[in-house]
């Protein structure tokens, strides 16, 4: 019995001298601060901003997911910087979030938002009225009687759509409009709207235009994160919603100089997914698939920087001739596929 236990230790010792030589794993460097956006939040006036439930508001799910994603972010990579844009419960203007990114040299942008659909309009036909009206002046006046349909007019609750969305600042989709505007009303709606944006309009085209030249350098590795996201969203078993592009609105989308992102968790207006939202089991689901998707992000990144990819270069002030390049192909890919539209 002595004799095999010394051959152990004689056998483990080298083991353990060897091992204490052998290079550590070091921590990734490619990502050093990721900024987290809860999207909307409570105004000075004490309403809440952004979509309502039957029950619950947009502005606390997304301040809840935010933070069950801060805490999962924080433990799955201890030496990236997190930056919260709305900590509490109260909004940030949206000039001040993408300059709370910029100021802190943000390496990912990820916003947290709630969907919601509009209510399904109804009509029904009741019958005719007759309407009398006189046309003519003078002796030619005569009055006109015809009859004119009438209808019932109503709307009810769109309770069916479902699933989750990632969107990215892209092309232009006239399909977006809506949402578009009623993410950017609080931007519109502030006192000192021109102070802190200038004399611009965010849904013309020509400051759409410009935000896409700015940001273009971004736009592989903001569509790359994006599909990530929606991957593991499937995983999960949530309906995947896909990628897609916002051409209008979205300040954040265009103003953050980094990969940015911004992920629909659900439908607040879809009875089963407004109690998944404001479930501490979906929140954390939720906040698990993004951190698991910046996580596939991240080894991708690694990755591409391995084998020289000068399209995902960080911050490289030198690649202004690729970049340029680049934006040159995707404005005539757009250009393209909106002949092809029409």
């Amino acid at each position: 019995m002595l004799k095999r236990t010394v051959l152990v230790l004689l056998f483990a010792l080298p083991c353990c001298v060897l091992l204490s030589f052998a290079p550590k794993k070091q921590p990734q460097k490619t990502i050093k601060t990721i900024i987290v956006d809860a999207g909307h939040g409570i105004m000075d006036n004490g309403g809440h901003n952004g979509a309502k439930g039957s029950y619950s508001y947009e502005d606390e799910i997304c301040l809840a997911i935010s933070k069950q994603l801060v805490t999962e972010l924080k433990d799955r990579f201890p030496e990236v910087k997190i930056v919260e844009t709305r900590p509490t419960e109260r909004i940030v203007a949206l000039h001040r979030r993408a300059e709370i990114a910029n100021e802190n040299h943000g390496d990912l942008f990820l916003c947290i938002h709630v969907n919601a659909m509009p209510p399904i309009h109804h009509s029904e036909f009741t019958g005719y009225k007759k309407v009398t009206s006189y046309v003519g002046k003078g002796k030619k006046r005569r009055k006109v009687t015809k009859s004119v349909p009438q209808y019932r007019r109503w709307t009810t609750p769109n309770t069916t759509t479902k699933g989750a969305e990632t969107y990215i600042w892209g092309a232009h989709k006239n399909d977006d409009k809506e949402v578009a505007m009623r993410e950017n009303a609080p931007m519109l709606e502030e006192d000192n709207f021109k102070e802190n944006y200038g004399d611009i309009d965010p849904n013309s085209p020509e400051f759409i235009a410009l935000s896409l030249l700015k940001t273009k350098q971004y736009f592989k590795r903001s569509a790359t994160l994006a599909g990530f996201v929606q991957d593991e969203f499937a995983k999960v078993g949530r309906v995947d919603g896909d990628v897609r592009q916002r051409g209008v609105g979205i300040w954040v989308l265009q103003a953050t100089a980094m990969p940015s992102v911004l992920v629909e968790t659900g439908y607040i207006t879809n009875p089963g997914e407004e109690d998944y939202l404001n479930s501490k089991e979906g929140q954390r689901e939720t906040a698990l698939c993004v951190t698991n998707a910046v996580q596939t992000y991240i080894d991708w990144l690694q990755k591409q920087q391995q084998l020289g990819n000068n399209n995902v270069n960080i911050k490289n002030k030198n690649s202004g001739g690729t970049a340029l390049n680049d934006t040159k192909n995707f404005l005539e890919m757009i250009e393209r596929k909106e002949k092809k539209a029409l």
